[in-house]
């Protein structure tokens, strides 16, 4: 794993994501499981119980991949960096709305803008070689 930049990133943000998810908990009881609005998490982050569950499924997405293989790393970065990238720039039409079922702000904006570029980025970036592409150690 330490010789997979896809592999060690996948691991670390999936590990962050489902810690993230987990805590989000702390912050929303009593919050709607789709509401537009939710509770801060870092005093910061808005998120409603959907939010979390989607943070727990992302970080197990990326650390199940980042722990299985280059190729499964290299894939799950790329479509979940893709997936924030979108929801990065979505999101910003999307506060105030009844379709922010998230209950994202914009602080979660960036901050799923700045995972997009780094999963994009080594995503498509690294490990770029043919013989690194079915290696599973």
């Amino acid at each position: 794993m330490r010789s997979s930049p896809n592999r060690l990133v996948g691991t670390i943000f999936g590990a962050v994501y489902l810690l993230v998810g987990l805590l989000g908990f702390a912050v929303t009881g009593g919050v709607g499981f789709i509401a537009t609005e939710g509770g801060l998490l870092l005093g910061i982050f808005e998120v409603n119980p959907l939010h979390n569950v989607a943070h727990l499924l992302i970080g197990a997405a990326l650390l199940i991949a980042g722990l299985a293989s280059v190729r499964a790393a290299k894939a799950t970065n790329v479509t979940v960096g893709t997936a924030y990238l979108v929801l990065g720039v979505v999101g910003f039409f999307l506060v105030g709305t009844s379709l922010n079922i998230l209950a994202l702000n914009t602080f979660d904006h960036f901050l799923h803008l700045a995972s997009a570029l780094v999963l994009l980025g080594v995503g498509l970036a690294a490990d770029r070689s043919e013989q690194t592409s079915g290696l599973t150690a």
